[in-house]
């Protein structure tokens, strides 16, 4: 049983939003609003998404990529964050997980992930 003033609020966030549907194994591409001192600037955090776990306007996402000196970064999303401009899907990967966590220990090309194909 929930609240339902809680439940409209909730609807009203993601409702706001365009998600475009997406899941572990996928590329993305992340534009995050960066606001430093007075100015605001968009970045983009492209990566493999990792992991989807959550619902509502808790829901998150983690975006793994490798960054200089290949150094893995991970980062944590919510879904419906305000700082979050815009999700965009670079690939589609073909994989049989809902959590691909063992990326993490993979290096080159053992962690490619196969693209699924589009006909």
């Amino acid at each position: 049983m929930r609240n339902k003033y809680i439940e409209a609020y909730e609807n009203a966030q993601t409702n706001a939003k365009a998600i475009p549907a997406f899941r572990a194994g996928d590329t993305l591409k992340i534009a995050i609003k960066i606001k430093e001192g007075d100015k605001q600037r968009v970045q983009n955090f492209e990566g493999i998404c990792i992991a989807r776990r959550g619902s509502g306007t808790g829901e998150t996402f983690i975006i793994r990529k490798i960054g200089a000196n290949s150094v893995g970064v991970e980062r944590i999303f919510p879904i419906y964050s305000d700082s979050i401009e815009s999700i965009t899907v670079v690939r589609r990967g073909q994989v049989r997980r809902a959590k691909l966590f063992y990326l993490r220990n993979l290096r080159g090309k053992a962690a490619k992930i196969k693209e699924i194909k589009q006909s």
